[in-house]
Order: structure tokens, then sequence, then C-alpha cells
């Protein structure tokens, strides 16, 4: 039944379509060609303003994108702080062990 709804609004689509390339092919007076002239002219301001927005919008993301790269970044960069320090103390625990095990064995 899915693509039975698909086929038809494939068919749908491709009538409309059909009647608009007929509309534009019966323009026969001034008056029609200067409707149609308006109305294509809304058509691509309404086309402008909604590329404008979008443009906006691919630009906030772009910058939210960068913020968000920016932090991971800046984690990153503190857990291998972490890491090291981390790796420091095992070091420092192993080389006090290991000075514990070597005085008790001189006992």
């Amino acid at each position: 039944s899915a693509q039975i709804a698909d086929l038809q609004q494939k068919l749908l689509d491709a009538d409309n379509g059909d009647r608009a390339k007929q509309r534009w092919d019966s323009i026969a007076t001034i008056l029609e060609a200067k409707c149609a002239l308006k109305y294509l002219l809304g058509e691509l301001v309404s086309s402008r303003v909604q590329e404008s927005k979008l443009q906006s919008g691919l630009e906030q993301s772009q910058a939210s994108c960068s913020d968000v790269q920016k932090m991971l970044m800046e984690e990153r960069n503190h857990i291998a702080e972490l890491e090291a320090e981390f790796q420091n103390q095992i070091l420092v625990q192993e080389q006090q062990h290991q000075e514990k095990v070597n005085h008790s064995s001189w006992k």
C-alpha cells in the first residue's frame, strides 16, 4: 500500500507539473505575461528569503559546531593532563614502594 500511495503521489505531481507547463505555454496577452512575471518575481523573493534563512541557520550551526569542537579539544587536553598526572603519581607510588622494599631487605 505504501508503494501504491507513492505511485499515486508521483502521478499527482506529474499532473500538476503538466498543468503548470500548460499555463505557461498558454500565455497570450501582455496582461497574462505581467501576471506571470509578477508571480515569478514573488517566487524569486520568497526563494531569496528562504535562502537567507537557511544560510543564517547554516552559519549558526557552523559556529555552534566550532564551539563544540573547541570544547572537545579543551576536554581532550584536560584528560591528557590528568592522565599524565596519574602516570606520574603511579611512578611516584612505584618508587616509594621500591624504596620500602629495598629498605626492608637491608634490615
